[in-house]
């Protein structure tokens, strides 16, 4: 028996059946968010998101719309609202060999602003699950949430959470390089008017930074306009090299012919102040850290002469693996 075929054709029907009996079932009521609203969260918020928007400081400040779900989450310990009809759910789909999860998409809506002080509380249900699927993961099923979050009374936001919970396809065995043949070209980057000067710059060994020449802030990603003060004009200025490793993830999963997982990818903090995301390179990949000083390079993928490809990574600096934090 194959993983895939762990959700059994004998059992589909009883199993399907099963799931869809917890639709409209509760998995939270009357949650209470364990902090206010506070000052000090929206701005560790907006450091991490880079967002400087004025309306999330001062007095007179409202929370970021998309900071909806953090106000409800109950860390480690959990929150006491929550039902058994959740857990009960996911043993069933584990009793069926669906045992691997992953998040698909989230749905917000924001009716009003949150500010300092207000007390969330909230009530969660199983708002569907949806029949067998087959999908390039596995087979399983995806499972929708929906949570109502409330100040005294009033609705103030809603959030849909889907997930799928799939018994893994069996995965076929890595064949050795020797036999695999040439690798896969690697995609090549979308190219257009608002960017290209920045390609160019890569093909030049060049990490070209655009600057608004009205307000002279530094951004990138490259952009059409200045989004500080929406100016249109702009030039551009040369990175040193020098970075930082200011957040990473390391991907497993998706495979790709193209691509050896597992590897870092780093959101690489410029000495110039902006960021760009690229590949963290040499040092193991579980050897990334947050804080890591690294130096620009560039490197050329896929013996192509007709589509050369160049990119631009990050190689840790000689003795500065030990990283921070």
């Amino acid at each position: 028996m194959t993983s895939e075929s762990a959700v059994s054709t004998a059992v589909v029907d009883e199993l399907g059946a099963r799931l869809k009996a917890y639709e409209g079932r509760p998995a939270a009521v009357a949650g209470i968010g364990k902090d206010p609203v506070n000052e000090p969260m929206i701005r560790h918020w907006c450091e991490a998101m880079g967002d400087t928007n004025p309306a999330y400081a001062g007095p007179d400040a409202i929370a970021p719309p998309t900071m909806l779900q953090a106000w409800t989450m109950g860390g480690l310990s959990g929150h006491s609202g929550r039902t058994g009809a959740h857990d009960e759910l996911f043993d069933l789909l584990d009793e069926a060999g669906c045992t691997s999860v992953v998040a698909t998409d989230c749905e917000q809506e924001y009716l009003r602003p949150l500010r300092p002080g207000d007390e969330v509380t909230f009530d969660a249900v199983i708002e569907a699950v949806s029949d067998r699927k087959t999908t390039k993961l596995g087979t399983g099923y995806f499972v929708t949430t929906r949570m109502d979050v409330r100040v005294d009374q009033d609705l103030v936001g809603t959030h849909r959470f889907r997930i799928l919970k799939y018994a893994p396809a069996r995965q076929k065995q890595k064949r050795k390089p020797e036999e695999e043949g040439a690798r896969a070209r690697r995609p090549r980057p979308v190219v257009n008017r608002d960017n290209a000067g920045f390609w160019e710059g890569v093909e030049r060994h060049q990490l070209l930074i655009q600057r608004c020449t009205n307000c002279g802030t530094l951004r990138h990603p490259w952009l059409p306009g200045c989004n500080t003060c929406g100016g249109p004009d702009w030039d551009t200025v040369e990175a040193s090299g020098d970075g930082t490793v200011y957040s990473y993830v390391v991907m497993h999963h998706p495979p790709f012919p193209a691509f050896n997982p597992p590897y870092a990818v780093g959101l690489i903090e410029l000495a110039e102040g902006v960021r760009i995301v690229s590949n963290v390179v040499g040092v193991p990949y579980d050897k990334v850290r947050v804080g890591l000083p690294v130096r620009l390079e560039f490197r050329r993928y896929d013996d192509d002469e007709d589509d050369p490809l160049v990119l631009p990574v990050f190689r840790v600096q000689e003795g500065r693996e030990g990283g921070v934090g």
